[in-house]
């Protein structure tokens, strides 16, 4: 996450060049330049550290996080020093007329003043970036690829978290029946080729268990003439990997080991792989893969005769799809265990002991309570069940855990293979990818929001980057993809062609992204830089009051009050997002516009009914959600919004637009939402392509053309 902070104060640092010349003195452009060009190399050994803690997990160095919350809270300073630099330089150009005269005159007098104040603040910050580099050689920080961790090798963990789902009982496994058959009917029918059959689901389902459940039974070892298990994981070296998979075919039949293998290199393990499957019908399994390229690896060494079978275990469906490329591919996503085999998993582990594995009547309320925090994940249910079957059977031990289990989580030692392996995917995230799954955390309990929202507010926050030939909403949408690939975030509705309409993430994994964003922010020195709001508002504003926010959302409010609109302008000034959808609030104050650094702005669903003349200040704003608002008009300011990417109004009558060029007509179309739509006046003719027509609402008359469409 230190990685994309940092880049985003660079993105800043060159903004502040390029706006803001004239301004700055030959010293100060000279002393941005410099903190510019060191962070840049700073950032080049934050990948590197972000490398190491998906290597180590929550093992990493010590040194190395002291370091990296210390380049954080460097960025976060450096940022609000550029923020508040800019805002002071748009107030200047936003005053009118008589001001900005005034202020024209009166420039040259305090020019020095201001200059020895933005000097000694590029000063400060020219020392921040040079500490942080002599603590880096002090700590010998030094890139992974100078720590002996080269071409794809990693530090493996102290302790595996999985070795226990190899061990599992047939008496703990519960509704995994069907899978287990249909997995066994892939590996041992259908066509005499090589085929792949992954099982894709995200950490804590059962992967593992089910595919141990499907390699031991007696009808595949009856089917094929040699078999092998390999535990993937992070941790693997290929030439190791090749090895120890020819050892275990070769154990399976009792067959001694090819001579020199243990010396052979990578091309020759490929060749002996071949030569030895190749009259064989083998099975392999590899348990919990992460590498995309993965199948590159091992593709040579098994060969496609005989009906030969591979089973991948992973979180990544893009692990499944690569395989694709030379081989047939089954692909089977594991579901969460529906409500009563989960209760059933349940009461299997907390009253294995005692009361015959039932739950007490008393216990049930509070017990069907815990389960459902558990949203049917197998080791969620395990790993808790366990706990409870420890303590007390009354109702207030119980009730305890359940008003407790996001510090439970986080404390208790019963519950650390859950939070490991939760959070093993977070380690494994690209750098880029950290702060938007980190995002979720904003969001209250079990909320599902519009994929499109999302997106918008991932851009407005400066998380996605710009790719050449692609817009930054494209872009959003490939990060999103990648999360739901990954089994992070779930699409909790979708639309009628199958894409993603709404998401979300597992309760679960939620607490684990607070979690980790405690340990980023927890610290007396941190900024804290968005503020979540689902309790009274006057509480959030009682414990924080600092100028640094950037955004603001509100969740679950019944009132509100005026006094919190009135902070924002003193206290918030450097806000970025203001997202007030689903609030009760019915105006928008005039000063709104004195945001100016404001890049999202959401009066979805409030009682707004107009919009302040001062809007057109917020030249920096790219949203501008106002549907299902009561807004009707909009000031002709707007037209001031020279960066607005999107306009989502409610009831769009007339739009006019001057000087658009022919090929930003779609662009234009896609960026403003609207509710009123004449079909018959504004499409004369059937589409030629149209798939599909959704209409919400209350059609007067559906056009004439509709009974043309074939």
């Amino acid at each position: 996450m230190a990685e994309q902070i940092v880049r985003l104060v660079i993105d800043k640092l060159i903004q502040l060049l390029i706006t803001t010349e004239e301004n700055l003195s030959r010293d100060a452009r000279e002393g941005v330049s410099f903190i510019r060009d060191e962070l840049q190399s700073i950032r080049s050994f934050l990948r590197d550290a972000d490398a190491k803690a998906a290597a180590d997990g929550e093992t990493t160095n010590d040194s190395v996080k002291t370091w990296v919350n210390q380049v954080r809270d460097a960025a976060f300073y450096i940022e609000d020093v550029i923020d508040e630099y800019l805002l002071r330089i748009t107030r200047r150009h936003q005053d009118p007329g008589f001001i900005r005269f005034f202020h024209k005159i009166i420039r040259l007098a305090k020019r020095m003043r201001s200059q020895d104040g933005i000097v000694s603040k590029v000063d400060r910050m020219k020392k921040l970036v040079r500490d942080i580099l002599e603590r880096r050689k002090r700590y010998v920080l030094s890139p992974i690829d100078q720590q002996g961790g080269d071409n794809g090798e990693r530090t493996l963990l102290r302790h595996d978290p999985r070795v226990a789902s190899l061990v599992i009982g047939e008496d703990e496994v519960v509704g995994i029946d069907s899978a287990r058959k249909e997995l066994t009917d892939l590996l041992v029918g259908g066509e005499p080729r090589r085929e792949v059959i992954s099982v894709v689901g995200m950490g804590g389902l059962g992967k593992t268990t089910l595919a141990k459940k499907v390699y031991d039974s007696q009808t595949v070892m009856d089917h094929f003439d040699c078999y092998a298990w390999f535990s993937v994981s992070q941790s693997y070296k290929e030439e190791d990997l090749l090895r120890t998979v020819v050892k275990k075919f070769c154990d399976s039949r009792k067959d001694p080991y090819p001579e020199g293998i243990d010396t052979m290199d990578e091309e020759s393990l490929i060749r002996k792989s071949g030569e030895y499957l190749q009259q064989k019908r083998y099975v392999v399994v590899f348990d919990d893969v992460w590498r995309e390229d993965f199948w590159g690896a091992i593709e040579h060494a098994l060969p496609g005769n005989k009906g030969g079978r591979i089973m991948i275990t992973t979180r990544n469906q893009d692990v499944a799809d690569f395989c694709k490329k030379s081989c047939f591919v089954h692909v089977h996503h594991l579901q969460p265990l529906p409500p009563e085999k989960a209760w059933e998993l349940f009461c299997r582990k907390a009253f294995q002991f005692e009361l015959e594995g039932k739950c007490p009547p008393e216990l049930e309320d509070m017990s069907r309570e815990i389960v459902k925090k558990c949203e049917g994940l197998p080791l969620a249910i395990v790993c808790i069940g366990g706990l409870l079957s420890r303590k007390d059977k009354v109702v207030d031990e119980w009730r305890k855990l359940s008003n407790s289990l996001s510090s439970e989580l986080e404390s208790n030692p019963h519950l650390t293979s859950l939070t490991r392996i939760l959070s093993l995917s977070y380690y494994h995230l690209p750098y880029h990818l950290k702060s938007c799954v980190l995002y979720f955390g904003i969001f209250p309990e079990d909320y599902s929001i519009n994929c499109v929202r999302l997106i918008r507010l991932w851009i407005a926050e400066g998380f996605v980057e710009f790719k050449k030939g692609k817009t930054l909403e494209e872009v959003g949408k490939e990060y999103l993809t990648e999360l739901n690939h990954r089994s992070l975030v779930q699409v909790s509705e979708a639309y009628i062609d199958k894409k993603a309409r709404s998401c979300r993430v597992h309760d679960l994994w939620r607490e684990v992204l607070l979690k980790k964003e405690f340990e980023l922010t927890s610290k007396p020195t941190t900024r804290t830089r968005r503020l979540s709001i689902d309790s009274s508002p006057s509480d959030a504003l009682g414990s924080i009051r600092e100028s640094q926010i950037r955004s603001v959302f509100a969740f679950n409010q019944e009132e509100w009050p005026e006094s919190f609109l009135n902070t924002l302008r003193g206290n918030f000034k450097l806000l970025k997002v203001l997202d007030f959808m689903d609030a009760p609030i019915n105006q928008l104050p005039k000063y709104v516009g004195d945001l100016y650094l404001l890049t999202y702005l959401s009066l979805r669903n409030t009682k707004v009914k107009l919009l302040p003349n001062s809007i057109g200040n917020l030249q920096n704003l790219e949203t501008l959600d106002l549907k299902q608002s009561l807004v009707y008009e909009i000031p002709t300011k707007i037209k001031k919004l020279v960066k607005l990417r999107h306009l989502l109004v409610r009831h769009l009558r007339k739009l006019g637009l001057k000087n658009l060029k022919r090929e930003y007509g779609h662009a234009i179309c896609a960026s403003i939402e609207y509710e009123v739509l004449d079909l018959q006046q504004s499409i004369s003719i059937p589409p030629e392509s149209i798939w599909f027509l959704h209409s919400k609402g209350s059609p007067e008359k559906l056009p004439s053309w509709i009974s043309k469409l074939q």
